[in-house]
């Protein structure tokens, strides 16, 4: 019998049915959470060497370069927090890029876009890429110093240049991509196989990535913002319209920033980025759900029955009005004054949890005033030290823009997308800008021991994927089971419009879409309460509940810490503990 090789290197099914279990995963030294397996060994080679949770971390997420490029890179942005446990303290880093200085909505207008955003393959939607600096500036001010930027890129640089197999969703990941890479520049051979799609299973090198790692590895920051891949960047953009320059890239810089909180039923503490980073949309949502307890037009949101119509309506519409806030006035706080502590204060709060009506949805949300009253890859890391550091990395939609500078084995970000060409607007272009972004790692602490290092990637869902795994979590359940549970995504721009290269940033008073698993007649009592409750059965349309991962501390009766650890089976990745 002549043997089908396509079917036997890709088999007919589909890899979003997830007919598998898994268990939580523990360890008592350290713990990596990735969404891809040899990334997840990579930062366990770090572990093993004897580097912290944040050497681990730029580990990981340089291999996740090489093994899911379809949503992260080099030429991406990255953000991270870093629970020091000498210290009991949060710190948080924001390694996302800023827009050409001179950049302007009049010189994107004189392409042709009339819309109200770049389109995403437009390459003045390019961002300097901030991941090169973030990986250096997270080893230099976080790191062990036990460990050299150059050997902690080893492992990445390792695979770039023996070669790994292709996982499964980032296969699929490529089918989607394949026209996009091969049409945004010359060079989009370098980031294929043989000028073809990677199927799962096959074996890929990406050499020219390595050779840009090198750099990294031999040069520091200069390898990356300065010289030959700077070069290749700004000839690229130059090339189709656009206007950075050598200087954009050689002026980047690494923002080591306070991180903001909120106390969520008096006892837990959500800590986020602060804005540009739309992380305070979570923490927006669970201050409305405190204030709808308090006003006692809900009892017990955790005694509330999980995922019931009921509980669903009330997260829907409290997420509603936290993207109306941060979607408006999220923005580089370099300028525009983002009023974070006034959103974020008891009164505000209270007059957003005013608005929600428990039987019905409200047909229309707009940002209030506070004032007069984002395709990614998500990584967790734990060490035997107590430390742990929830780290993650983008290209924004997929690939980014797919374009390859010449000789450099990467893709460009389309994270300026973002950006509003309203002018007046908090988040409107302007050179040498941060837009509206999307990636957010997470913590929880109790008190000041850290209680979640956690995540959850996929453009808007993922302030979602906070509040509903945070919740599934003070329930009860393990860190495995509260990201196998099903999930909603109102409709804000999702992984799946982004991936398609859309341009649009969604509309939160548009359609909400609810997981496998969620009933039928859950599904139907929501939409006679008003909502377009759509229901998602399977397929890659699931992708846009996005993709976790959970690191969580317990001690056991000795006294002695244990990490749980979890990861989404919407990923092609796994937890691994160090022994």
């Amino acid at each position: 019998m002549k043997i089908d090789w396509n079917k036997v290197l890709q088999p007919e099914f589909d890899p979003f049915r997830f007919p598998s279990r898994r268990s939580v995963v523990y360890g008592s030294k350290g713990v990596v959470a990735a969404s891809q397996p040899l990334a997840v060994e990579a930062g366990l080679e770090i572990l093993r060497k004897g580097g912290n949770a944040a050497d681990a971390a730029v580990a990981t997420s340089a291999a996740l370069n090489v093994t899911e490029p379809s949503c992260c890179g080099i030429g991406g942005d990255a953000f991270c927090l870093f629970y020091d446990a000498k210290t009991k303290t949060v710190k948080a880093l924001n390694g996302s890029g800023r827009s050409p200085a001179k950049l302007t909505i009049d010189h994107v207008r004189s392409q042709g876009v009339t819309g109200d955003k770049i389109p995403n393959i437009n390459l003045n939607s390019v961002t300097v890429p901030g991941c090169a600096a973030a990986w250096v500036d997270t080893v230099e001010n976080l790191g062990s110093g036990k460990l050299t930027v150059a050997e902690i890129l080893e492992p990445a640089i390792r695979l770039a240049e023996e070669g790994f197999p292709v996982t499964e969703i980032n296969s699929v990941q490529y089918q989607k991509s394949y026209e996009l890479l091969k049409n945004a520049s010359p060079n989009g051979d370098e980031m294929l196989l043989d000028g073809k799609a990677p199927l799962p299973g096959q074996f890929m090198k990406l050499t020219n990535l390595a050779k840009t790692f090198r750099e990294v590895a031999e040069k520091g920051k200069d390898g990356f913002y300065k010289g030959r891949v700077a070069q290749a960047i700004v000839d690229l953009i130059q090339s189709k319209g656009g206007v950075m320059e050598l200087e954009d890239l050689a002026n980047h810089k690494t923002d080591f920033v306070e991180p903001i909180k909120y106390t969520f039923n008096g006892e837990v503490t959500v800590y986020e980025c602060p804005p540009n980073g739309q992380g305070i949309t979570a923490l927006l949502t669970l201050g409305i759900l405190d204030n709808l307890e308090a006003q006692g037009k809900i009892g017990s949101l955790l005694e509330m029955e999980h995922n019931s119509a009921e509980y669903l309506h009330i997260l829907v519409e409290s997420m509603r009005l936290a993207f109306a806030d941060s979607q408006y006035y999220v923005t580089d706080p370099q300028f525009y004054n983002v009023p974070v502590e006034q959103l974020l204060s008891k009164e505000y709060l209270a007059s957003r949890a005013k608005l929600i009506d428990t039987t019905k949805t409200n047909p229309r949300v707009v940002h209030g005033n506070p004032v007069h009253s984002s395709d990614t890859v998500y990584f967790t890391v734990s060490d035997q030290w107590g430390n742990a550091c929830s780290y993650i990395q983008s290209n924004y939609a997929g690939f980014g823009t797919a374009a390859v500078p010449e000789g450099c084995g990467f893709t460009l970000q389309n994270r300026g997308s973002n950006f509003t060409l309203t002018a007046g607007h908090p988040n409107a272009l302007q050179g040498g800008k941060r837009p509206y972004h999307t990636i957010i790692p997470a913590m929880a602490l109790r008190g000041d021991e850290l209680f979640l290092s956690y995540g959850v990637m996929g453009g808007f869902m993922q302030p979602q994927g906070h509040v509903q795994v945070l919740l599934n979590l003070l329930r009860g359940f393990t860190v495995q089971a509260a990201l196998d549970a099903p999930r909603f995504c109102i409709s804000a721009g999702s992984p799946v419009t982004e991936s398609a290269q859309s341009s649009e940033s969604g509309d939160i008073n548009s359609e909400v879409y609810f997981e496998a698993g969620i009933s039928d007649a859950v599904i139907e009592k929501l939409r006679d309460m008003g909502h377009d409750a759509r229901p998602v059965t399977g397929g890659i349309q699931r992708s846009m509940f996005g993709r976790g991962q959970i690191i969580q501390k317990l001690t056991d009766k000795s006294g002695k810490t244990v990490w749980a650890a979890g990861s989404d089976p919407r990923a092609d990745g796994h937890a691994a503990a160090q022994i």
